[in-house]
């Protein structure tokens, strides 16, 4: 099976952005290779957009407004924004844990409106999140004993760090400070 992008599903819906906007981002992060690690609790989208009116006007009235916004960079034609996910710590813990299950309600409702009600994919989310009422479901089309899936209890796999890391050469506006400290200019 391939890797689909975790923080894409569990974590995007938090930034409130509403789904059917003309943009979204080609992929999204947890970590910076060398810049961020998962208990900096960042969340890293990349956007691959040439810049023009319509995408300026989304990102004034989506991104650079964003409360939780912490950096922004661009890249060719590329533009990288960071969020701060410390308010969702519990959340964000869980995540890196594949415990999605453990999501406050607060985040789970978020993902659950995101998504909304209809569609496979909607079906598969609320699957995710509320894995004891799919597990049966789950044991039938696995062909697995319903026991094994009660005892992993989680339907979907915990998130592969390296590819949820992003590996772009860190901007020089973030400057090393003592040891591991890091300073940038917030945006």
């Amino acid at each position: 099976m391939q890797y689909f992008q975790k923080s894409k599903i569990f974590l995007y819906p938090l930034l409130d952005i509403r789904k059917g906007e003309d943009y979204v981002p080609v992929d999204t992060f947890i970590c910076w290779d060398g810049l961020y690690q998962p208990d900096d609790y960042k969340y890293i989208c990349v956007y691959e957009t040439k810049r023009c009116l319509k995408f300026s006007n989304f990102e004034r009235r989506n991104l650079d407004s964003h409360p939780l916004l912490d950096y922004k960079g661009n890249f060719d034609d590329k533009q990288i924004y960071v969020f701060d996910y410390s308010k969702y710590e519990h959340d964000f813990d869980m995540f890196l844990k594949g415990h999605y299950s453990k999501f406050s309600i607060k985040t789970k409702n978020k993902i659950l409106r995101y998504f909304g009600k209809v569609g496979r994919i909607s079906k598969y989310i609320q699957s995710y999140l509320d894995p004891a009422e799919h597990h049966e479901t789950y044991a039938k089309a696995l062909d697995v004993s319903l026991d094994i899936i009660k005892e992993t209890h989680e339907l979907c796999t915990p998130p592969n760090l390296e590819k949820e890391t992003l590996f772009e050469k860190i901007p020089d506006e973030f400057a090393l400070l003592d040891n591991n400290s890091i300073s940038l200019e917030k945006k």
